[in-house]
């Protein structure tokens, strides 16, 4: 039996590669892949998590929006897809459902980019999700694999450590050195087991792999094969195999692509928010969504504050104010929209935690500082200027300018 046969048959007998049926030895009363009780853990076992992840899988957070989707969705699906490619679209950009069933929007940005993403993967070319750090493009990928496959789990972070085995396979060293290279022995990675079960793969951070790690993509996008010398044998992809990558074109520490990687995937840039408003929207859905999930005190009155994070992070990026009038240096960092989101985040946790609830100036102000000085010998002289020449002068602002004073040394 191959290799791809056997993953194939576990993957429809639900056994794992050592005969096992998973979740049977799971305690009672716990759903396979649930958290088990505070306190009911044995000694020794991973820290109890409670009875909510603190971050949940797209698949898990959004469970009921796939519901609704699934079932209002007539439309063909490509083989193993869990919606119609429209459906996919409608998940990541929002909308109602004629059953009256509201889905939020998960990215806000062009259309298009959506529709050519998904497009992508119904065909047999890999997905490359590109832009300057902050852009959403993880947020992207793993809500995409999330609609498409039920299961965005199968994951390659990727660092300028990742070895070849984490994109191709690993062996279980104990079984290997008892009985030899064998189907046994084999650990079979993300890939391997998206290509076995029909399933979306996903690739993080592409370019902060080393090129020669990088280059073992090629023979999978190309060929749609893993081959494994060690037991003379192969494993094809099925059909529903996908493979999407997410990478920096703008930051430190980046390896670049090969031109033969480059040509197996359909590339998408995600670009930064368009206007204001947009960025202003994005900022205040992920930190409402991140309150309830940190259990963060609702801010009632936190917009303006938030108009006026968008705002620096948006004219110290683009070097000119918002009325075109003043120009200014940009700091060495990027200043994203992610960054303006924890910026926040933490901002409602300051007034929340150590103020009346109401989000002030006071409790963005060091969060800003931190996000523009980068670099101490640059950046701060950036801060400074802009403070003196834009903040200081402009209506409305004196109690911003005070707050950023006061943690500016």
């Amino acid at each position: 039996m191959t290799v791809y046969e056997r993953a194939g048959q576990d993957a429809a007998t639900g056994h794992a590669p050592d005969g096992s049926t998973p979740g049977a030895d799971a305690q009672p009363g716990v759903p396979p892949g649930g958290v088990p009780p505070a306190g009911s853990q044995p000694d020794g076992a991973l820290p109890d998590a409670g009875a909510r992840a603190l971050r949940p899988h797209a698949e898990v957070a959004f469970a009921d929006e796939l519901k609704a989707l699934a079932a209002a969705d007539d439309r063909p699906r490509p083989a193993r897809w869990r919606l119609s490619p429209w459906a996919v679209a409608t998940y990541l950009l929002g909308g109602t459902l004629p059953d009256g069933t509201v889905i939020t929007p998960k990215y806000v940005g062009p259309r298009r980019l959506v529709e050519v993403a998904v497009t992508t993967l119904a065909t047999d070319r890999a997905l490359l999700l590109l832009g300057v750090p902050g852009t959403a493009k993880t947020w992207v990928s793993e809500h995409l694999a999330a609609a498409v496959s039920g299961d965005s789990t199968l994951l390659v972070q990727g660092t300028a450590g990742t070895p070849e085995e984490a994109i191709r396979y690993g062996w279980n060293y104990a079984q290997l050195l008892t009985h030899g290279p064998s189907r046994a022995a084999l650990v079979p990675g993300p890939l391997m087991r998206a290509m076995a079960q029909g399933l979306t793969a996903r690739v993080e951070e592409l370019t902060r792999i080393p090129a020669d790690v990088q280059d073992a993509l090629i023979t999978i996008l190309s060929e749609k094969t893993l081959p494994v010398p060690e037991l003379g044998q192969e494993v094809q992809a099925v059909r529903g195999f996908n493979l999407i990558a997410t990478a920096n074109d703008r930051d430190r520490g980046v390896n670049e692509l090969s031109s033969a990687l480059r040509r197996r995937f359909n590339t998408v840039v995600l670009p930064l928010p368009a206007t204001p408003e947009d960025e202003v929207d994005i900022v205040s859905r992920r930190v409402e969504q991140m309150g309830r999930a940190l259990d963060l005190p609702a801010a009632p009155e936190g917009l303006t504050e938030i108009r006026r994070v968008v705002t620096v992070f948006r004219e110290l990026r683009d070097g000119v104010t918002t009325d075109g009038r003043v120009r200014v240096k940009s700091p060495s960092g990027t200043l994203s929209t992610a960054e303006a989101i924890s910026v926040v985040t933490h901002g409602l946790a300051l007034a929340g935690h150590f103020g009346d609830g109401t989000l002030r100036p006071g409790d963005v102000a060091a969060g800003i500082m931190g996000a523009v000085v980068r670099d101490p010998a640059a950046d701060r002289a950036v801060w400074q200027e802009y403070l003196e020449t834009v903040v200081r002068e402009r209506d409305g602002w004196k109690d911003f300018y005070r707050a950023c004073r006061e943690v500016s040394p």
